[in-house]
This record gives C-alpha cells, structure tokens and sequence, in this order.
C-alpha cells in the first residue's frame, strides 16, 4: 500500500479514533454479541445479526487505520512560499468567485468544508509545485476551470 500523507493533528486523531475501536468498542460490541446470543432464538435474531455486523464493521476499520498509520508519512504544515507542496496553505482566486484559503493534505484527513483538499483530488493535484501569481487548469468532473494562486504560506 503507498505510504499517505498524515498531519501530525490528523495521525494523532487516527491513533486515537484506533486506541478507542481497539478497547472500548471492540469491549461494548463484545457485550452487544453476548446480550444478543441470550436474547433466544438464534434463527431469526434480528439483533444478533445487526451485533455481528458491527462487529465486521469495526473489526474492518480497525484494520484500515492500522494499515494507514503504519504506512503514513507525517507532514507539517509549512511556511514554505516557493511552491505548493503537501502541508502547504495556498489562497486562491476563481473569477466570479471570493477568494479561498486551503491546505493541502492527504487524501485520509481531508475535508473540503474545512479548507483541507486532498494532493490527489483534481484541485489538489493542478496546484502542486506552483508558485504565487500562477494560473492553474484545473480538470474536474464538473468541468475545467482556471484559478490564481494569490499566496502561499
């Protein structure tokens, strides 16, 4: 699996979203289960099934976060104001539009509504390794646009 961009922030929210699914979930899902397998008729035991669902279900997430915090590369956002980079803040500018600050973050702790893009999402990919005054294409599935990067830093 290729190594994912984390923020010191993000990794440390991951490992402790993994701490909790480790201890106190898996302990609450165990109890769901047992609860269930007492409650009778194990044929049509609506409740079982839904326990042993949620436990898949956080058996699987356990798995995918110690998968991506055992490949993460942490990255620090950066002052740097040369050339955008993973951790870089950028301001942008689209015509018609208010300008927009973002960071530039890997794809497991990015949140568009918080200003967080992935490097991999279309936005994030045009803006990396450019530079303050630029004019970037930008290829997304809602069609092309074009911004300028106002700042970076």
């Amino acid at each position: 699996m290729p190594s994912s961009y984390l923020t010191r922030e993000g990794f440390e929210r991951l490992q402790k979203e993994l701490d909790y699914l480790r201890t106190e979930k898996r302990i609450e899902v165990a109890e769901r289960l047992r609860e269930a397998l007492e409650d009778g008729e194990l044929i049509e035991n609506a409740e079982l099934e839904a326990a042993k669902n949620e436990q898949s279900f956080v058996e699987g997430r356990i798995k995918e976060l110690e998968i991506l915090l055992s490949n993460a590369h942490l990255i620090e956002e950066t002052n740097h104001t040369d050339s955008i980079q993973v951790g870089s803040k950028v301001k942008v500018h689209e015509e018609g539009y208010d300008p927009e600050e973002y960071v530039i973050v890997g794809a497991a702790e990015a949140d568009p509504r918080l200003g967080r893009i992935s490097n991999e999402s279309p936005l994030g990919k045009a803006l990396l390794n450019k530079k303050a005054g630029d004019k970037v294409k930008v290829e997304a599935p809602g069609g092309e646009f074009e911004i300028e990067i106002l700042s970076i830093g």
